[in-house]
């Protein structure tokens, strides 16, 4: 059956996102903009609501599901369509969840502005008026003005709306106001659809009751678990399942944390002293590197609140008790995939000794830093421990729990899940046990990445190191789940973590080393590597509107006409009076106050933010009448040649602000955070070297990698090209080139470049080219040439068109630098790929032999 989503895919329907409106992008804190698929997401609910064309008897009251992976940003999109749906006249919000801790959370999300985790800009500003987001009890105390939102659990809903009692809301607040429901958590609410059961008296009911109480009523769905599969549910999400981004999408886009199973052949104690290994390292790993991070783990029950205490506990009696013996058996165990010896390791190069060790991890998980999720005589207090343990003033580092948190945790710095017990689901006829899955799924919920970087210009909530897998800095992107060596068990839980959509079995690593032949060379001594950084954009040279991009041009603002005009069915206006005349209108003409107020009503031109884009411009006076600025600009005014006779100052205000906000976009849509900078080198042997790549199991010509094919070619520096077939076949043809360029050139390599040379165009976009193709010229043995060459697949050539365009502009820069007594000269050329190879190998050869 196909579902909604499949006909409101608008990146594939129409070739590009929209952007979203700007009240919506000015109103969320900029740590929560929108991210490619949420804007993906939230375009789809806009299309659907202003271009949905299906009957309104057969749609209305709107209904829709957002199926999206735990960790997503269901909250950001669910505060966007709050945005978006107040300016299209909604006051009413309705939030209803199966957990009172995910009511807290949402609060705090919605409400709360001094929380870490608030969603919303510090002023809200809708067409230059502040809103407000309010708490409601009943709609009754609704404000026309604001945002109102009524928090609630559904099992208190439905209590009120079948049990009238006093100050409990019924069916009746509900009638003649248009409201929007927000459902979160909605795979709980399918009570009637799961059994096929069409009584009244049931969650699902109720839902429907008060959705259908109005036909401009909106029901929002969100979950991360519908089972669209189920033919009841399925049935019922056809028409209403507008958008899926899985957990295997999410992890597959890099926005989870990696995960690894640690396998310990141990009792439960080692299994802890592990994870206080790997707590402690990540520590002092992060903190080295500039990060503020403090490691949380999470001790995993099986069944009971009991058990749970127990193994606190006993986890208190072996902090208490921790000795150098205890640190040194660790240390002199095998570890899992090496990481406890790199951490020992590590631990050795920053002078940490065994001693050490012990009593930072004593002085970390002091009981008062642990904490039970199991514990409702402080539920409260709890609560807010974990949903904060982000924030800097939160010493937790330890959570016990059973299932306290199989719902509306979102926590960012978990890094190890340890297994505090032993057993497992005995498999039947090849199925995943029931509390091995949810094992997987609680993994799932704990894989959501922490954001950091230490770069300028890495993007903060994603992956940065999948494909440089010997970098230290990977542990901060991996979780660790630590379990028993049981060869049964760990087939069940990678399977499980396959179903959900978060294990990796797809792949393996393979290394990729720099052949003896190439690093005996004197080239590889001493040739550098030209490259360049990203660096935060300079305004300092911005000194008027143009230096930004901004085009002198008159902006048109037509004027309201209060007169109106018969329109013939075949015909022109029959009405000539409303014939528009233009007046062009200087700035400078119009009343310094009605200006000054139009710069206020846009947030953009609060003059602390005018300051970043130009940061010479002293004053307000100086922006309105400098030439360089507004003082030389003209609105054209259109209206009919009666109502340009009366211009008023709202008429001057509503044009000025017309014109700020096209400036505004102007700026925004030329603008950059980053630039490249100027280029610098790095001597060849720091940036080269040893190489863990991931390669597709499932394609073998990748696997094989050209190894016998470039075994004996010493121009390819490295043993192996593990590349696409692209990149296979650029390989292939410049074998049978290479002696053509030999009668010219001498000290001839080509070097696989995996992600490790970076390069920045103009805008502060990053290009990691595929290769590096190195060549002296014989005749001036000081001259060298660094090509830049990209393989690119036909299906991705419109997509990165800008990588394409930033080799031709290098190209084109003549760049050369003076490095020693080496000219090194740095060009690109435009993409290889195996149907123009033809015009790709003329292009080189006229770089290089011409």
């Amino acid at each position: 059956m196909a579902f909604l989503f499949d006909d409101y895919n608008i990146l594939s329907n129409f070739g590009m996102l929209p952007e979203a409106p700007r009240y919506v992008v000015e109103n969320l804190r900029p740590k929560f903009a929108l991210r490619p698929y949420q804007a993906e997401a939230f375009a789809r609910f806009v299309h659907f609501y202003e271009r949905d064309q299906r009957p309104n008897k057969q749609r209305r009251p709107y209904h829709l599901l957002y199926n999206m992976a735990t960790g997503s940003g269901k909250t950001n999109i669910m505060a966007g369509l709050v945005l978006y749906l107040y300016a299209q006249g909604y006051r009413d919000f309705l939030f209803f969840v199966s957990s009172d801790a995910v009511i807290r959370k949402t609060k705090d999300n919605f409400l709360n502005d001094r929380s870490s985790k608030y969603v919303f800009n510090e002023r809200l500003m809708f067409d230059g008026r502040r809103v407000t987001v309010k708490e409601v009890q009943s709609f009754d105390e609704s404000d026309p003005q604001n945002i109102n939102i009524k928090f609630t659990t559904i099992q208190l809903l439905h209590s009120d709306m079948t049990n009238a009692k006093e100050n409990s809301v019924s069916l009746e607040d509900f009638q003649n106001r248009k409201i929007v429901l927000l459902a979160d958590e909605a795979d709980a609410f399918n009570v009637a659809t799961r059994n096929e059961n069409t009584l009244d008296g049931n969650w699902e009911n109720t839902i429907q009751s008060i959705h259908r109480q109005s036909t401009d009523n909106i029901l929002l769905e969100f979950t991360a678990t519908m089972d669209l599969e189920t033919p009841q549910i399925e049935a019922k999400y056809a028409d209403k399942a507008i958008f899926k981004y899985e957990l295997k999408e999410f992890r597959r886009d890099g926005y989870s944390k990696e995960i690894e199973l640690m396998k310990v052949a141990a009792d439960q104690k080692n299994r802890v002293m592990h994870a206080l290994i790997l707590n402690l390292y990540r520590q002092v790993l992060a903190a080295n590197h500039g990060i503020n991070l403090k490691p949380v783990i999470l001790f995993k029950a099986k069944r009971t609140i009991a058990e749970s205490e127990l193994n606190k506990k006993c986890f208190h009696q072996w902090i208490d008790l921790l000795s150098d013996e205890d640190i040194d058996c660790i240390r002199n165990g095998s570890g899992v995939d090496g990481i406890i010896k790199t951490a020992f390791a590590y631990f050795d190069r920053m002078g940490i000794t065994t001693s050490d060790i012990v009593r930072r991890t004593r002085e970390n998980f002091r009981e008062e830093n642990c904490i039970s999720a199991n514990n409702d005589a402080e539920k409260e207090r709890n609560q807010m421990l974990l949903n904060s343990l982000e924030d800097e003033d939160n010493p937790i580092r330890a959570v016990f729990a059973v299932n306290k948190l199989d719902r509306g945790w979102d926590v960012l710095n978990l890094f190890d899940i340890v297994r505090m017990y032993d057993d497992r689901n005995e498999e039947n006829k090849g199925k995943i046990g029931k509390t091995t899955r949810a094992e997987a799924q609680l993994i799932g919920r704990g894989a959501r990445y922490f954001p950091f970087h230490i770069e300028e210009g890495q993007p903060l909530y994603m992956r940065k190191y999948d494909n440089d897998l010997n970098n230290e800095l990977r542990i901060l992107e991996t979780l660790y789940y630590h379990i028993m060596e049981d060869s049964r068990y760990v087939s069940e839980i990678k399977k499980a973590l396959h179903e959900a959509g978060i294990g990796d079995d797809k792949t393996v690593r393979k290394t990729l080393r720099l052949k003896d032949s190439f690093k005996q060379t004197k080239f590889f001594r001493e040739a550098r590597v030209v490259y360049n950084l990203k660096v935060p954009k300079q305004y300092d040279k911005v000194t008027s509107l143009a230096d930004l991009s901004v085009r002198k041009k008159n902006y048109a603002y037509r004027l309201d006409e209060l007169k109106s005009s018969t329109i013939l069915a075949f015909g022109e206006v029959s009405d000539p009076a409303v014939v528009s005349e233009g007046r062009d209108v200087p700035l400078r003409d119009i009343p310094l106050h009605v200006i000054r107020y139009a710069l206020t009503t846009v947030p953009f031109f609060r003059f602390n933010n005018l300051k970043r884009y130009c940061p010479n411009l002293l004053s307000y006076k100086e922006f309105i009448s400098a030439d360089e600025y507004l003082g030389s600009l003209e609105i054209t005014i259109l209206g009919s040649k009666e109502r340009l006779s009366r211009l008023t100052n709202h008429d001057y205000l509503r044009a000025i602000q017309g014109l700020l906000i096209n400036i505004e976009q102007e700026i925004k849509a030329n603008k950059t955070d980053y630039e490249g900078s100027p280029y610098i080198s790095k001597y060849l042997r720091d940036v080269f070297g040893t190489k863990e790549v991931p390669v597709p199991k499932d394609d073998e010509e990748r696997m094989r990698g050209q190894e016998d094919e470039l075994a004996e070619k010493d121009w390819y520096a490295y043993n192996a090209n593990y590349g696409t077939s692209e990149e296979r076949a650029f390989i292939s043809l410049f074998a049978r080139r290479y002696e053509n360029f030999t009668k010219k050139y001498e000290d001839i390599y080509v070097i696989r470049n995996e992600k490790v040379v970076k390069i920045i165009d103009k805008q502060g976009r990053t290009f990691e080219p595929d290769f590096l193709l190195y060549l002296r010229d014989r005749n001036c043995g000081h001259a060298v040439y660094q090509i830049f060459i990209e393989p690119k697949g036909s299906h991705l050539v419109g997509k990165d068109k800008w990588k394409e365009d930033f080799l031709k502009e290098i190209q084109n820069s003549g760049l050369s630098l003076k490095i020693d007594t080496d000219n090194y000269h740095i060009t690109g050329i435009p993409f290889y790929n195996e149907g123009n190879e033809n015009e790709f190998k003329e292009q080189l050869e006229n770089l290089l032999l011409a």
